[in-house]
């Protein structure tokens, strides 16, 4: 399928709610809104219409229509309508950062990690959406995610795709996530590296000390933001989103840059749960 075969998976009306947070995932303002991607010209050309309402009184306050018919660089969909978009190139003096999509059946999950001109993270936006013809109440959404639905051995199917559009790689991946006191043990292995690592569990948020200090915040709606605290010179680095669908199902969609700041990568894992801690 092509890559705009791919992107028609998130054709709908999409109702739901940017949650403006801190870089601590304190939540600082929360918008109703209503994005709607249609199809003309026979999906030729996509119409997407950007609402915001007003959480007191419920009238518009933003109406933005956009309409194009190709896709730029900086965006890469999955067949099944994950997707993530942003900066290809980390630079110093620029604002950097990326939106992450992912779908499960008529639920929408995206997410923004932004950056300041420093490098530091400044600021996300969770964005929790219910597709519905009807636009009636969404389903309810699922509880923020925690250190102990994390638990466990998980075992993964992982597809990295590229912005020059070579082939895709696709391979196994296992993840075992263990508790020892106030720390988050974490074991990756995938066939291209083997890493432990730990993290000190901070109430939702978990601290990651590797070259450069990771932070991972456990959010609403099973949800998990993995950044680093800073964008680090010279040095590989990612931005990561993770969904919870199910208590043994994960999704992760990963977005990495090389040592001089440049897109390389976009991976979507999609990992279960084979044996609790």
């Amino acid at each position: 399928m092509s890559q705009w075969d791919n992107l028609l998976k998130n054709l709908g009306a999409w109702r739901g709610s940017f949650t403006r947070l801190a870089p601590n995932g304190v939540i600082l303002e929360d918008i109703p809104t209503l994005v709607t991607l249609e199809g003309i010209e026979d999906n030729r050309t996509i119409r997407q219409t950007i609402q915001h309402f007003s959480p007191t009184t419920g009238e518009v306050v933003y109406n933005r229509v956009l309409q194009y018919s190709s896709l730029n660089r900086s965006i890469l969909f999955f067949a099944n309508g994950a997707f993530s978009q942003g900066s290809i190139q980390f630079a110093p003096f620029t604002d950097f950062g990326a939106e992450f999509g992912l779908i499960a059946g008529d639920r929408r999950l995206r997410l923004v990690q932004l950056f300041d001109q420093a490098g530091q993270l400044a600021q996300l936006t969770l964005i929790r959406e219910a597709r519905s013809p009807s636009l009636s109440a969404c389903p309810p959404e699922r509880l923020p995610l925690t250190v102990a639905q994390l638990l466990g051995h998980w075992q993964g199917e992982a597809v990295t795709i590229y912005p020059d559009w070579r082939s895709p790689d696709c391979y196994l991946t296992q993840l075992h996530l263990r508790q020892e006191g106030d720390r988050l043990i974490q074991e990756l292995t995938t066939p291209q590296l083997h890493l432990t690592t730990s993290a000190q569990i901070d109430g939702s948020t978990l601290r990651f000390q590797h070259s450069h200090p990771i932070q991972v915040l456990l959010l609403a709606d099973a949800c998990s933001s993995n950044t680093p605290q800073t964008i680090p010179k010279d040095t590989p680095f990612f931005l990561e989103m993770g969904w919870l669908i199910e208590p043994n199902l994960r999704y992760r969609l990963i977005r990495s840059y090389d040592n001089k700041g440049g897109w390389v990568s976009l991976t979507l894992v999609t990992e279960r749960k084979v044996t609790e801690h």
